[in-house]
């Protein structure tokens, strides 16, 4: 058997045993190359140059034994990797944090929010930093900035330092424990946050493998904007005049505008669409 033909057979038996994706991998196929690339310690962007390899037996039961524990526990596959990437970067991670995957790495790493920074964005702020990797990726693109990433979880927090050291940017990015804006230190000049925004009954229909991670990572009350409301309220306080908050809400649009039908707000577009992610002027969140 080759590593190709390992492969397929892993996604076949992924998709027969109704696993759900979502958190670095949408489908059965990329989720089985993650998965027997990681465990056949092979490159995980080289499956090209790894295809044709063949597998011995005792390869092929090890990746079993990794698909089947994938379906038992129905954790997401970073959970059992210990590793997720975004944008290119490896992060570490474990059930401590949520799974990185905002949209807003997209946007700092292409350059979309750039027209609203300049060389007034000293500091930055990743609030609700999860495992850091938003931190990271605002201090590795923008090198000259000082970035603060908090957290209301110590454990998140314990994550988060492990990728801020993992990448060395130690000395420009500092860990705060804060419930919300109520212990950071502003004023900031760009806010990313992507803050618990599910709604409730979304919550409730959320497939085994979202419900392994921190409920208080993704859970947004009713109609998701718990959070939300509090950080739109607080938030002008801690921004430069010229500041800026980039803020993902996955699905929720329609809850949002329901929430703030007089926010002035620009909706950015990601590679999920135009719908969920946006940005706030510290002027449009000071005129609620």
């Amino acid at each position: 058997m080759t590593v190709i033909e390992l492969i397929e057979a892993a996604a076949a038996r992924l998709t027969q045993a109704g696993v759900a994706f979502g958190h670095g991998t949408a489908n059965a196929f990329d989720e089985a190359a993650w998965l027997v690339l990681w465990r056949l310690d092979l490159p995980i962007d080289d499956l090209d140059g790894a295809a044709a390899m063949a597998v011995s037996p005792q390869q092929h039961d090890s990746v079993r034994e990794l698909i089947e524990e994938r379906i038992a526990s129905r954790k997401p596959a970073a959970y059992l990797t210990r590793e997720a990437w975004l944008q290119g970067l490896p992060f570490y991670i474990d059930e401590r944090a949520i799974v990185p995957r905002s949209f807003i790495a997209e946007l700092v790493a292409d350059g979309s929010i750039d027209y609203w920074l300049g060389e007034h964005t000293q500091r930055v702020l990743d609030l609700c930093t999860g495992n850091g990797s938003l931190a990271v990726l605002a201090a590795l693109t923008y090198p000259d900035v000082r970035v603060d990433g908090a957290d209301i979880s110590t454990e998140a927090l314990e994550v988060a330092r492990i990728n801020v050291d993992r990448h060395g940017v130690q000395e420009r990015v500092r860990l705060l424990e804060s419930d919300g804006l109520q212990a950071v230190q502003g004023p900031y000049d760009l806010i990313l946050c992507n803050p618990p925004y599910v709604c409730s009954l979304s919550m409730a229909a959320l497939p085994q493998e979202y419900q392994a991670e921190p409920a208080l990572a993704l859970a947004g009350g009713a109609d998701g904007m718990d959070f939300i409301r509090g950080l739109l309220r607080d938030a002008p306080a801690q921004m430069s005049e010229q500041a800026v908050l980039v803020l993902e809400i996955g699905n929720e649009r329609e809850h949002f505008e329901a929430a703030f039908p007089r926010l002035e707000a620009v909706w950015l577009e990601t590679s999920a669409g135009g719908d969920q992610v946006l940005l706030l002027t510290r002027e449009a969140l000071a005129a609620l």
